[in-house]
């Protein structure tokens, strides 16, 4: 089974057997088929299943050494013959950026299918992958259900029941009604503080904050060097962590786009668990991306307040799992392997350990927003 888990600024590949052992992984470079085009983007991962491929064979051959001694000793080592293509495996299972809407799903899947890798290949998109790590053992490997809301550079939710019943949403942007993630709280930032600035609205510490954070003395400049290209516009990412950190400050603003953006997290997963049928029943609800495994506390502590008040039975939880995981564990899911195997993929990527609860533990480092859509 080979297991994909691409996002705008990475791709990890992981080859697998049926009973959940690790045979080889790689790593390869981001996966943007709207930047690049479909044939392009599917060429970086064919360069990371390649390799993925590579390192198990590497792997077999470290394993049989010995072997392959005694038959070269006997004049049966086949020294000189070609490396055979890789024969499909029988499930590929992709969780793939950009893979928004069931069309452009289909559509990777059938690049994917031309590739020869497998005789079966599912797309789901990269939301997908986050959820499915998140659910642990106790949470039942061979009936998984949940629901998984992902704030990387922009915000998505999906959820999944043991009947195959998903819910999810365009998450596309502005354009399909999504508010938040790293992306959108970055440009929230920049609006209030430019109007502060000069007047049009409330005051607040952002105004001096941010153009701190690029080494500026004012908005002005931060705006002029913005718009003449002396800072990438993409570099707004940077601005969610310094909003959190106005917002500990007792910012007002600031403060009221952090319960905005716990707003629009909770929102999303209590529809998902009505689509599902789920909110009477107690379901983990996973927490994944930059911003909600950061572990800021004003936007933990509200977001656990508002499930508790529209979901009671709601668990939620931080996911730091790679997400690969997540698509190992949805190939093993297809494949109806037993829950044995998914135990062995899932001590192999994460050593046994658990799905946080809400909240890092302590010590923990905070990491920067992600990447991509929802996940990077």
């Amino acid at each position: 089974m080979l297991a994909i888990d691409a996002g705008n600024s990475k791709t990890d590949v992981a080859l697998l057997s049926a009973d959940g052992s690790v045979l080889g992984t790689a790593r390869g470079g981001g996966f943007r088929p709207p930047a690049v085009g479909v044939a392009a983007a599917v060429d970086v991962l064919a360069e990371t299943v390649a390799r993925a491929h590579a390192t198990a064979r590497a792997t077999a051959g470290a394993t049989h050494a010995a072997a392959g001694t005694a038959r070269a000793t006997a004049g049966q080592d086949g020294a000189g013959a070609a490396t055979p293509a890789p024969p499909p495996v029988r499930q590929v299972m992709a969780c793939l950026a950009n893979a928004d809407l069931p069309v452009e799903e289909a559509q990777l899947a059938g690049a994917l299918t031309d590739r020869g890798w497998g005789e079966r290949v599912t797309v789901h998109n990269d939301t997908f992958a986050v959820l499915r790590a998140g659910l642990t053992a106790h949470d039942g490997d061979a009936a998984p259900r949940g629901v998984a809301v992902v704030c990387g550079a922009g915000i998505n939710c999906v959820g999944m029941r043991p009947d195959g019943r998903t819910a999810r949403f365009p998450a596309i942007g502005r354009l399909s009604g999504d508010w938040g993630g790293g992306g959108g709280l970055g440009e929230e930032a920049l609006w209030h503080a430019a109007r502060a600035e000069d007047g049009r609205g409330e005051p607040t510490l952002l105004r001096t904050a941010l153009p701190a954070h690029f080494g500026l003395d004012s908005m002005y400049a931060l705006i002029e060097a913005v718009h003449l290209g002396r800072i990438p516009y993409a570099r707004r990412l940077e601005l969610a962590p310094v909003l959190f950190e106005v917002a500990a400050r007792g910012d007002a603003v600031a403060d009221s786009l952090v319960a905005r953006m716990a707003e629009e997290v909770v929102t999303m997963a209590v529809v998902a668990l009505r689509r599902l049928d789920l909110l009477e029943e107690e379901v983990p609800v996973l927490l994944g991306g930059g911003i909600l495994a950061a572990g800021h506390p004003l936007l933990d502590d509200r977001i656990t307040r508002l499930l508790g008040q529209r979901a009671p039975r709601a668990l939620p939880r931080v996911v730091r799992a790679r997400p690969v995981l997540g698509a190992a564990l949805l190939g093993l899911d297809a494949l109806g392997a037993p829950v044995a195997a998914h135990e062995r993929a899932r001590h192999y990527f994460e050593r046994a350990r658990p799905a946080d609860p809400v909240g890092p533990p302590e010590g923990a480092d905070t990491p920067a927003p992600g990447a991509g859509a929802a996940t990077g």
